[in-house]
């Protein structure tokens, strides 16, 4: 059936109409439910992250790059003449004192010392003859068979058979001495280097190294302080021993807890510092001589004071300040005057208290007495 143009005139109305209705109440319903949700979002906060303002003790820390040094170092060395028979140690490797870490061959100092054995055994038989001359000379003597003249020498000797035997046990230990030095045991707990020896090669007393043996349990951090920080050092060495600290660059495992062990005797005058030392037990091995560390060394304990977080703190033309959060959850940008800075610790020497929180994160989207929501709370 075919429409009329008058009905296709009134269905293009009634869709422009119903359009123009949707349009209104898009415009007034939804505009509207917007301005209600805005409020609300409002009133919800800048989200931020916060912490608390602490009354205490504080120290006051120098931040220095240091090194590690070996406890101690020895350049093992045989102490006789000899051919290396063989090396007992595996490169790189801990050994613990007394270990075997090398052997001389031997013979030659086993033949010395039965030698000088041989020398006692001959000497002990002169000096029971001795003995026997002087016991039969003497009975002899009282006879008037024999002249004072002959009894003295041979008591002389029999002086002579004892000083020989004497001189020639001594030669024994000696001899015996010599051997043992030919079995080269380590000094200290430690560990090895490369072999600067091998199987073979012949050793000059005193004077062919072996191997280089470290001790690092425990470990010394050596590093500098500037001179005009050395009286503070000393003021809290003569109070307190002093805690140092030093973290590994690149490890995750958190830093290394010592004490301060050595302050040096000068100053040098090149550099205006002056070399101290820390201690560290290095049970787990963390720590390698000639590896660099950042050390951490108090220098002053200050009692009694406020501090926050570095990060906490803001400035503005008008000078540092923090925004501290209040119970309604509203903030104040609180001028404030900051103090010395402790790793990551600034004290505030006016105008805040212990206990109160300050805001960390989110200071850049906030004014004066703009309300917050503390992440987490």
């Amino acid at each position: 059936m075919q429409r009329s143009p008058g009905k296709n005139v009134l269905i293009v109305i009634g869709l422009l109409a119903a359009a123009a209705l949707a349009a209104f109440v898009w415009r007034h319903v939804g505009h509207t439910d917007q301005a209600a949700r805005a409020p609300a979002k409002a009133q919800a906060g800048v989200p931020v992250t916060t912490a608390m303002a602490t009354r205490g003790e504080i120290d006051l820390a120098l931040k220095i790059i240091g090194r590690a040094e070996a406890y101690s170092t020895v350049n093992v060395r045989s102490r006789v003449n000899g051919q290396v028979e063989r090396l007992a140690f595996t490169p790189g490797h801990h050994v613990r004192k007394g270990d075997l870490l090398a052997q001389v061959d031997p013979r030659p100092l086993q033949a010395a010392l039965d030698a000088a054995k041989g020398n006692v055994a001959r000497d002990e038989a002169s000096l029971a003859k001795a003995e026997a001359d002087l016991q039969r000379f003497q009975s002899m003597l009282g006879k008037g068979f024999v002249s004072r003249a002959d009894f003295d020498l041979y008591k002389a000797n029999l002086g002579v058979a004892r000083a020989n035997l004497q001189s020639d046990r001594a030669s024994v230990r000696a001899a015996q001495v010599q051997l043992d030095y030919a079995t080269i045991t380590a000094p200290f707990d430690g560990v090895t280097g490369a072999p600067l020896a091998y199987p073979g090669a012949t050793l000059t007393a005193d004077t062919t190294d072996i191997v280089v043996l470290n001790q690092v349990d425990p470990i010394r951090v050596a590093f500098s302080v500037p001179e005009d920080s050395l009286a503070a050092v000393r003021v809290e060495a003569r109070r307190r021993t002093v805690p140092v600290e030093a973290r590994i660059p690149g490890d995750t495992e958190g830093p290394l807890q010592g004490e301060l062990e050595f302050i040096d005797n000068a100053v040098d005058a090149t550099t205006g510092t002056i070399t101290l030392k820390g201690r560290f037990d290095n049970k787990d091995g963390r720590l390698t001589p000639g590896q660099f560390a950042e050390v951490t060394l108090p220098t002053t304990r200050l009692a009694d004071v406020v501090s926050v977080p570095v990060v906490a703190l803001q400035s503005s033309t008008a000078g540092a300040f923090v925004f501290v959060v209040k119970p309604d959850h509203t903030v104040e940008q609180r001028p404030v005057t900051p103090g010395a800075t402790s790793g990551q610790r600034v004290v505030i020497d006016k105008g805040l208290q212990g206990g109160e929180a300050v805001v960390t994160e989110g200071q850049m989207l906030l004014t004066d007495g703009a309300r917050v929501r503390v992440d987490g709370a």
